[in-house]
């Protein structure tokens, strides 16, 4: 049974979030609606939730669309947005997508199932790197943490395997950056030798190709595939340590490229001397170039990182927001880049400012912490339940004595483990304005040097909190 337009955009997404991280898919793809396809025309009209939805779909993942469309219902197709511009009265407005890149099917009779590959590649021009463009120099922010593989990078990029930087060995925790620089340096090197052949893969594709190559009885065709490339990068070596009839393998490519000249850069969550798993003689190689730790970025390249990106993207996020997402995003620009995604697909779905409030929601939701730090919803809800009265009523401007006690308390710990000022805490605890808060805090001290019994309730309240007072 032939699938329905509809259907067929259903297996589109299923693509795009083979393709993308699920924090990518949830704040661009999740929200689309499909609204027709015109088979005549080849045009597929889908609705996205703001125009900033569909900018960002077209300056980012304009290809990826063009490619699982592609797929899904064939060469040529026009994809066209119905944006809505004001959800209160239903107006939208219909634009035109970019014009469809030629692409063509993957042969099904010679793959099969398979997803095309580099291998494929019928010439040597035809290769396609495999970069992210987006990748490159300007945007990698430069930092203590960071400098020295920044510099090598660039070096390289210039001067590929004309340097002592060879093999370039780059390790650093996850999030810290590798996967960018990596990229830039094959961004740059592609922009200044536009002949050589250069080419990410990432280890498991790697191991992937190497295992069909051995089904097919092609490996010969695959070792020479790879020994023909001028600057190779691969990331994420570390997952070969359980992979012996891969790292044989690689040991015959590496030398053939070494010995030619050819650059060879390789990153890993961990130095060569913790890769358990690998055979001395491939260790040795990894280490007889240039080794380089990426560090995580401390608070201030974060601070850096997120003004980079809001000039790039246009945004206006608060100096005040942007400092907490860099003391709290756990050092890793992945969850940078995820928080500020996250913000800004709250703020257009739901039509709502950036506020400490709203990136205090959204911390909760995308950074994984061992420590994390308390919001201020996080110390209102706590002291609700504790004298079971609702936020709705320490917000409003009663005067009642079990309100008020609530809202002092609250001020009063927000203060105190919160880095926030007195004026921002008392905007989100019912618009109060500095000098309540500052009341409010000085009340509850008073209190606690002569009520006993008011202290011994408090401490419940922080014990509660599973963290240790200051």
């Amino acid at each position: 049974m032939e699938k329905t337009p509809k259907a067929l955009w259903g297996d589109c997404l299923h693509l795009i979030r083979e393709n993308v991280t699920e924090q990518q898919y949830k704040t661009w793809f999740a929200s689309i609606v499909f609204e027709k396809y015109d088979e005549e025309k080849q045009t597929l009209l889908i609705q996205v939730p703001s125009r900033y939805v569909y900018e960002y779909l077209e300056q980012y993942y304009v290809t990826l669309l063009s490619k699982v469309l592609c797929r899904c219902f064939g060469k040529n197709v026009q994809l066209n947005y119905r944006i809505v511009v004001d959800k209160a009265h239903k107006l939208t407005v219909e634009e035109e997508g970019s014009e469809p890149v030629n692409i063509e099917r993957p042969q099904e009779t010679t793959r099969g199932n398979k997803a095309p590959t580099t291998l494929d590649a019928a010439v040597p021009q035809d290769l396609n790197p495999q970069l992210d463009i987006h990748k490159t120099f300007q945007t990698f922010i430069e930092g203590d943490s960071n400098k020295l593989p920044r510099t090598v990078g660039l070096t390289i990029a210039e001067h590929p395997g004309k340097s002592t930087f060879n093999p370039f060995f780059v390790f650093g925790p996850s999030g810290c950056g590798k996967t960018h620089l990596i990229n830039a340096i094959g961004v740059r090197c592609k922009e200044m030798y536009p002949q050589k052949r250069v080419l990410y893969v990432s280890a498991r594709l790697f191991q992937v190709q190497f295992a069909d190559a051995t089904r097919q009885n092609t490996v010969n065709d695959f070792i020479h595939f790879y020994q023909t490339i001028d600057v190779l990068i691969v990331d994420d070596i570390q997952e070969w340590a359980t992979a012996p009839r891969t790292l044989d393998t690689f040991f015959h490519i590496f030398n053939h490229l070494f010995r030619n000249g050819k650059q060879i850069i390789l990153a890993s969550d961990r130095p060569p001397v913790d890769l358990q798993g690998m055979k001395d003689r491939l260790l040795t190689r990894f280490a007889c170039g240039l080794i380089a730790e990426l560090e995580k970025p401390n608070v201030q390249l974060c601070v850096d990182i997120l003004h980079a990106k809001c000039r790039r993207d246009g945004l206006k996020i608060p100096e005040d927001v942007i400092q907490f997402i860099a003391e709290t995003a756990n050092g890793s620009v992945r969850d940078l880049e995820g928080v500020v995604n996250s913000l800004m697909a709250y703020s257009i779905v739901y039509n709502s400012n950036v506020d400490m409030r709203l990136a205090e929601r959204v911390i909760k939701r995308a950074v994984k912490v061992d420590n994390k730090p308390l919001t201020v919803d996080d110390i209102l809800e706590r002291v609700c339940d504790h004298y079971n009265v609702s936020q709705q009523n320490v917000f409003s401007k009663s005067r009642k004595r079990d309100y008020v006690i609530v809202r002092q308390v609250s001020m009063y710990l927000a203060q105190k483990y919160t880095k926030m000022p007195a004026s921002r805490i008392g905007q989100l605890i019912g618009g109060r304005d500095h000098s309540t808060v500052i009341h409010s805090c000085s009340a509850i001290e008073q209190r606690l040097k002569v009520d006993k019994s008011f202290s011994s309730e408090l401490s419940s309240i922080e014990n509660s909190f599973k963290i240790k007072k200051k």
